[in-house]
């Protein structure tokens, strides 16, 4: 993505976990001397009560009906919602006050939930305590809210220079996955910025604090630990400092992997200590919980300051008419939370001392928090996977600690914790190391986004450093063997094609191929060697992450009719790089005419099964479906397309007993021969039939997404042979797949039906015969719906 010249300002937007920032600089010149600043965001504080803030707390609140009016919810501004959002959403300040007295209704933590793999992050499922009457959004929604509202902020106060037409960054951890990191994108689209660029939060702190230290001699500091505890996460990397003829070089050698550890864990952990104080060993529930934690962090940040009080009080309110009567409290003391916080989360441990890998992550709220809550150890752990590195920067031997820490976060806002970590890694090293200046820690990410901006024009030093992480493509060879290719070896630029020519695969033509990723931050793997481009690894389940699969689509413009079970075939080799805003863009390039097919990333929440070997059952069934519906008419067979149905019940069992992979097998057999499908009145009903049926309910298998891509456009051809269990057959078919159609396919069908689902509609003889001759009866219609 090319630099916006045009832009008349470079935005920085730190979409934190429970805050978010934005700074911006004018694009002029001298570029190196514009100043950066802080972008106030308007926001409701209070009922009616509109303030701007240095922040934007990352919370909604969804109010029931009517317990505000419309003057109540009035922002500066006319306002223009998500597609796909609530109307009128609290955002901001007074949602997050809100969350501390009403329980269920408040949204928190969607940056996390946006990179929590065991759930639909584009289904509605926040507020994860909500109940049945609270409508609910998708961490996607939840997260383009935020962006939203920054968005309208900033056009109200700029009006002229509207946000979508400037350069913005907007920053992400480290340690997000590919997942995470495109639904950051769609998220920024969603909220109508367009195109906007991903930087890593570790590496935003370093350009912020380089920008401030650009003259500074950092011979004596060749490697800097950045530690970024934020609400949510713990983000680790590590940068090189060195030199070359004089010239300085920055590059970030290692990232540490995702880790949901953040200021959030010590709230919930002072939450559960009044809880057993306020209500013994009775847990309480989920919501009551929820409003509990919204008091324990106010409590924490006062307790962890310099001038903290002795202690702070946390009150749980009553409920209905007992709303102050019926509350209790409970006091902490600054000696309880320093407890909490520090030997909980930062004990002084040995550098070899490690989180137990054996342990199970900790779900609380439906997030997958890690068990083992010490930073210090995890921080031994990220070393300890970069020594390779560390050793090679330094020059030297053994554990080569960094000489030198950048710290960023809320949690750093404590000066107290702040110390700690540097007491534990210069008992690690064995001597002094330096503490890099961060005088805001709340704000320095946003700061560095907009360094990173000027970086990208030549007026500020920019960090190299490449693909943090290696990609590998999970083969699956004879048995049980497996390996793993490299694709992407760690350190690779961006925007540099890696093309593995030593290697050709062959791909079916007109079918979904499914391609399973897998991932690593480390240097070397546990078989003692390091991933280079082409390079074959074993499967090491502790080093390699999976990542959700890729899926290709090659299409051909053949249209010759092939014989039963005849496959178009086509060599290809596979082409990957790293974007500039740091994704893997994977295709598969033709042997013969350089032909490209991009490999999507599929997004959407499906099950991860892993590709197996069909039964012969399964395949037997495939090439009878084949036989009836292939090319060859000779095969065709009127008592054998009548007995379908059964044959295939016969051979696999009761189709409600079919698993994913049975269905799905069936269905692209079925799908390759859709063009068949209206050689006879029976063909057409068994192929909407079984073919609807072994789809439905239009998602779940990874590449279900591709297959509604093949389906849809067989709603503009409607059906060959015309009768009332023709039409019957038809509207089941797209009942029974409806769960994969987007909102715009939906719309279009409503606007076919809508006018005649009113009866009276069909005592109009014109409206009546249009609908007879379209199937838009009543009784049909209502299928569908």
């Amino acid at each position: 993505m090319a630099s916006n010249q045009k832009a008349r300002y470079l935005v920085g937007i730190d979409l934190g976990t429970t805050n978010t920032v934005v700074a911006f600089c004018e694009n002029t010149s001298p570029l190196a001397d514009s100043k950066v600043e802080l972008f106030h965001i308007d926001q409701l504080i209070g009922q009616g009560e509109v303030a701007r803030r240095p922040q934007l707390p990352s919370f909604r609140f969804h109010a029931a009906p009517n317990q505000f009016d419309a003057q109540s919810l009035q922002l500066p501004w006319e306002q223009q919602g998500v597609e796909g959002d609530l109307a009128n959403p609290i955002i901001g300040e007074w949602a997050r006050e809100l969350g501390t007295s009403v329980e269920g209704r408040q949204v928190s933590s969607a940056k996390s939930w946006l990179s929590h793999q065991q759930v639909d992050r584009e289904g509605d499922i926040l507020p994860w305590t909500g109940g049945e009457d609270v409508e609910k959004v998708s961490p996607l929604i939840a997260s383009a809210s935020y962006l939203n509202h920054i968005r309208q902020s900033w056009n109200h106060r700029n009006p002229i220079n509207r946000l979508e037409e400037q350069e913005v960054v907007v920053t992400v951890p480290a340690s997000f996955d590919e997942t995470a990191r495109n639904l950051t994108l769609k998220a920024a689209q969603l909220a109508g910025l367009g195109e906007v660029l991903l930087l890593e939060e570790p590496q935003a702190a370093c350009y912020d604090w380089y920008g401030r230290h650009q003259d500074q001699d950092l011979s004596a500091l060749p490697l800097m630990l950045i530690c970024d505890v934020g609400g949510g996460t713990t983000d680790l990397s590590l940068i090189q400092a060195s030199y070359d003829q004089g010239d300085l070089s920055l590059s970030r050698i290692g990232v540490g992997e995702h880790l949901m550890l953040g200021g959030d864990n010590i709230d919930l952990a002072l939450a559960h200590m009044s809880e057993r104080e306020l209500n013994g060993n009775k847990p309480m529930k989920a919501g009551a919980l929820s409003k509990l934690i919204q008091q324990t962090r106010r409590v924490k940040e006062s307790l962890l300051s310099k001038d903290a009080p002795e202690q702070g009080k946390v009150t749980l309110l009553g409920g209905g008419s007992r709303l102050i009567g019926g509350s209790r409290s409970v006091h902490l003391s600054k000696d309880q939370v320093r407890q909490v916080g520090l030997e909980g989360f930062f004990p002084k441990t040995s550098i070899d001392v490690l989180p137990d890998s054996k342990r199970s992550a900790m779900v609380e709220f439906g997030l997958p928090y890690v068990s083992d809550p010490a930073v210090t150890k995890h921080i031994a752990q990220f070393l300890a996977q970069h020594r390779s590195s560390c050793q090679d920067a330094l020059k030297e031997d053994g554990t080569a600690i960094p000489v030198a820490l950048l710290v960023n976060g809320g949690a750093f806002n404590s000066d107290l914790i702040k110390q700690r970590l540097v007491e534990v890694m210069q008992e690690w090293r064995g001597e002094e190391i330096t503490l890099l200046d961060n005088p805001h820690p709340d704000y320095a990410v946003a700061y560095g986004a907009v360094a990173y901006s000027k970086a990208r024009r030549g007026a500020q030093l920019k960090i190299g450093g490449g693909s943090p992480r290696s990609y590998f493509l999970h083969l699956q060879g004879k048995g049980s063997k497996t390996q793993a290719l490299c694709l992407l070896q760690k350190g690779a630029e961006e925007e540099q094609e890696v093309r593995l020519t030593g290697r050709r695969f062959a791909l079916t033509l007109d079918q979904p191929v499914r391609f399973n990723l897998l991932t690593t931050t480390v240097d070397q793997l546990n078989d003692g060697n390091k991933p280079q481009n082409g390079s074959l690894h074993p499967i090491d389940e502790e080093q390699m992450l999976p990542l959700p699969p890729y899926v290709a689509s090659l299409n051909s413009d053949d249209e010759t009719e092939l014989a039963q079970n005849q496959k178009r075939k086509q060599e290809v080799q596979l082409s990957c790089r790293l974007t500039e805003v740091g994704t893997l863009k994977l295709e598969c390039v033709s042997i013969d005419d350089d032909q490209r097919w991009q490999v999507e990333f599929e997004v959407r929440h499906g099950k991860r099964h892993e590709t197996k070997e069909l039964s012969p059952k399964v395949k037997d069934a495939c090439e009878l479906i084949s036989s009836l519906y292939s090319g060859n008419k000779k095969q065709t067979d009127a008592k054998a397309i009548k007995l379908l149905s059964k044959q295939l019940e016969k051979s696999l069992g009761k189709r409600e007993n079919w698993d994913l992979a049975t269905s799905r097998a069936l269905f692209d057999t079925f799908a390759l021969g859709r063009k068949r499908r209206r050689r006879s009145d029976q063909h057409e009903k068994n192929w909407l039939r079984l073919a609807g049926y072994s789809l439905r309910p239009g998602f779940g298998d990874a590449v279900d997404g591709w297959r509604m891509d093949q389906v849809w456009p067989l709603y503009q051809q409607g059906i060959q042979f015309k009768s009332q269990q023709s039409w019957s057959d038809w509207w089941i078919f797209w009942r029974r797949i409806s769960g994969g159609l987007n909102q715009e396919q939906q719309e279009e069908i409503l606007a076919d039906i809508a006018k005649y689902l009113h009866p009276g509609m069909l005592k109009n003889p014109k409206s009546a015969e249009t609908a007879h001759q379209n199937g838009y009866e009543p009784w049909f219609a209502c299928l569908l719906l």
